[in-house]
Order: structure tokens, then C-alpha cells, then sequence
């Protein structure tokens, strides 16, 4: 299997098969998310313990495979950290997909270096960063 077809199965399975992925549609709509150009929508909830360690992110969403699996990669990278950490993490990704930072950057983080190449197509980077955009509005930094 060629490198750029193992991570297009990532993509695809994290599409097909979402992690933390929950009917969130009694939230009311304040809680979306939304990227205009393509119709991707999104509601997130981040749960965090009395230190500021988030215990869980879930999400419930329609959209493109990028946006959907970024969300379900975004939830399980982000579980067990600080949201120090975390915001580290979405500036650093979101870096990436604005040409800023290296892809290379993102091999540390597992599956989420799967969506390195996105950056190479302008369009689907808001379909990539949604899901992140949302994490910095639903868990501000103190």
C-alpha cells in the first residue's frame, strides 16, 4: 500500500467510523459551528475535570469526510490534556493548514498527519479547521 493511500484510509475510516461521535441535537443552535462555503455543521461539546484536564470531547456533525474526520481525530487527540495543551495543539495544526508551520509537525500526533495534505488544496482547509475553530470557541483559555 502507498503512503498516500494509507492515509487515505485514515481519513476514511475515521469518516465512516467517528470517534466520540454523539446526537448532540438537543443543544440548541448556538452550540453549530458551521463552514458556509461547502454546508459542513457541526456541534461540540468539550467536558473537562476540576483541574482544566478535558476528560472528553464529543461532537455530532454533517459535512465533507476532511471535516468529519478532522473532528474525530481532533476528539481523541485532545482527551487527557490541558487546554493549554490543546490550544497548543489547534495552533499548531491550524498552522499547518494556513502554510505556516511544516507538515512534518503533525507526525507526532498520529492519525492527524493523515490531513497534512489538505494543506496543498485551499479550499478544503475550512473543511480541515472547523472542527478546531470550534474547539477554541466552545473552551476558552482562562
Amino acid at each position: 500500500m502507498a503512503f498516500d493511500d494509507l492515509y487515505q484510509e485514515i481519513i476514511l475510516d475515521h469518516y465512516k467510523r467517528p470517534r466520540n461521535s454523539v446526537d448532540l441535537s438537543a443543544l440548541p443552535s448556538e452550540y453549530a459551528h458551521e463552514n458556509p462555503t461547502c454546508g459542513d455543521s457541526l456541534k461540540l461539546v468539550v467536558e473537562s475535570d476540576d483541574d482544566g484536564r478535558i476528560e472528553s470531547v464529543k461532537f455530532d456533525g454533517t459535512g465533507c469526510a476532511i471535516s468529519m474526520a478532522s473532528a474525530s481525530m481532533m476528539t481523541d487527540l485532545l482527551r487527557g490534556k490541558t487546554r493549554s495543551e490543546a490550544y497548543d495543539i489547534a495552533a499548531q495544526f491550524t498552522g499547518v493548514m494556513r502554510g505556516e508551520r511544516q507538515v512534518s509537525e503533525l507526525e507526532e500526533y498520529g492519525d492527524l498527519a493523515a490531513l497534512g495534505g489538505v494543506a496543498q488544496f485551499p479550499l478544503r482547509i475550512k473543511c480541515a479547521t472547523l472542527a478546531w475553530h470550534a474547539f477554541e470557541r466552545s473552551a476558552p483559555l482562562d
